[in-house]
């Protein structure tokens, strides 16, 4: 939106160069603007408005529309021209109801001098589109450019606003194309309301082709390379997505929890679990991902698909340990196990146990297999019985009964 204010050195030109001026018109033009001749105020009015004018540029504002609101006005011309000079008062006082009313008065009279008429007309439309009046707006924008013989992108870029937020999509999308075919350099507005557009009507790919033209334009822009990756990932191509989110953490264009955490699932997805645990792992230590149930369970898990127990383990217990969660002392127990740690397993599956677990059979039998290893046969016995005792574990902790019983018999120890 332009500026509404500093309107005086306008002012002073149609004041007291409209005499001069009415005269300079070339019929030869075909265009309106330069049609349309200037003329002076009548003499009652023209003092109001002298006087008017000395008063705003003294900074008495609220003085200079009371002048004005007293010219008396003989003709339309002069009436338009209190109206216009009116509009941009109350603009600049921030009144912005009346000042529409003041200028839309003087644009449909029709009848200033051209200069006068399309500044009018502009201003009209921008405090339209400002008082969100799109649908009013609209029109003048292009009233202005057909007056003027101006295709200019900046109006288009006015429109397009008007119209994003009408949700009318595929006008959007073709006054974006006009402003980006005149403007002199590429203009990250016009791009974004395409992009705006084409993610409104789901049509991803479209949006893609508009990021990877945006990107290397605006190659700073940290957001841009985001909305990349991410949209390369709503239309399901993962290896440009990493690649993108990759390059953006190279440059430092990470910036939030969110980010971090999709460039490391995508690295986990794509074969690197290790390396997207140490990125995790490192911004968690920064601070940047919180520390809660929910993130140690994912570093957990990275460190689990790299096969590197003894961090997945560490993590799952930590994780565990925040939220109270038997299911995570559960896999950190499984861990432990894992890795041969069989008297560290023992009570953080007991844990599991005491947190409360859907299955607790599950618990029951990892605790049997634990104290299998370690030979201790009465004890995986007992843990063996009770996870028969679930349906989701009786026919393995069944098939591992006789078996400790036989173990048991060898080792001459008494169940």
């Amino acid at each position: 939106m332009r500026n509404v204010t500093t309107i005086a050195t306008a002012l002073l030109l149609s004041v007291c160069g409209s005499t001069m001026l009415a005269g300079t018109a070339i019929a030869a033009e075909k265009c309106e603007i330069d049609k349309r001749q200037s003329r002076a105020v009548g003499e009652s009015a023209a003092k109001k408005v002298q006087k008017s004018f000395e008063a705003y540029t003294e900074g008495n504002l609220d003085q200079a529309i009371s002048i004005l609101l007293e010219a008396n006005a003989k003709n339309d011309f002069d009436k338009a021209y209190v109206d216009r000079m009116l509009g941009n008062f109350y603009a600049e006082k921030g009144q912005m109801s009346t000042a529409i009313k003041y200028l839309k008065t003087a644009v449909q009279a029709d009848i200033l001098g051209g200069t006068d008429h399309a500044a009018t007309m502009r201003l009209y439309a921008d405090l339209l589109l400002q008082e969100r009046k799109f649908k009013e707006a609209i029109p003048y924008y292009y009233k202005w450019m057909e007056f003027t013989c101006k295709a200019d992108s900046q109006m288009y870029r006015r429109i397009g606003i008007a119209y994003t937020e009408l949700k009318e999509w595929n006008k959007v999308l073709e006054v974006a194309d006009k402003g980006l075919a005149l403007a002199e350099a590429p203009d990250k507005n016009l791009y974004q309301m395409k992009l705006t557009a084409y993610f409104n009507q789901k049509k991803y790919k479209d949006a893609v082709k508009v990021l990877e033209t945006m990107v290397p334009l605006f190659q700073d822009d940290k957001r841009l390379w985001v909305q990349l990756a991410q949209f390369y990932l709503m239309t399901e191509d993962y290896d440009r997505s990493l690649a993108t989110y990759d390059l953006a953490y190279k440059n430092g264009f990470l910036e939030t929890d969110g980010n971090i955490t999709r460039l490391s699932q995508l690295l986990a997805q794509k074969g690197s679990p290790y390396k997207a645990a140490k990125i995790y792992e490192k911004h968690m230590k920064s601070g940047l991902i919180p520390e809660n149930e929910k993130t140690l369970n994912i570093l957990a898990g990275f460190y689990h698909n790299a096969k590197e127990l003894k961090e997945a383990a560490t993590y799952y217990g930590k994780a565990a340990s925040a939220g109270n969660s038997g299911e995570l002392y559960l896999k950190q127990g499984r861990i432990l196990s894992l890795d041969q740690k069989y008297k560290e397993a023992i009570p953080v599956l007991e844990k599991a146990l005491d947190a409360g677990i859907d299955n607790p059979g599950e618990a029951q039998f990892e605790l049997a297999l634990v104290h299998l290893s370690l030979k201790q046969y009465k004890s995986a016995y007992n843990r063996a019985v009770q996870a028969s005792k679930d349906k989701k574990t009786a026919r393995s902790a069944n098939s591992y009964i006789s078996y400790i019983k036989e173990k048991a018999r060898i080792h001459n120890v008494a169940l």
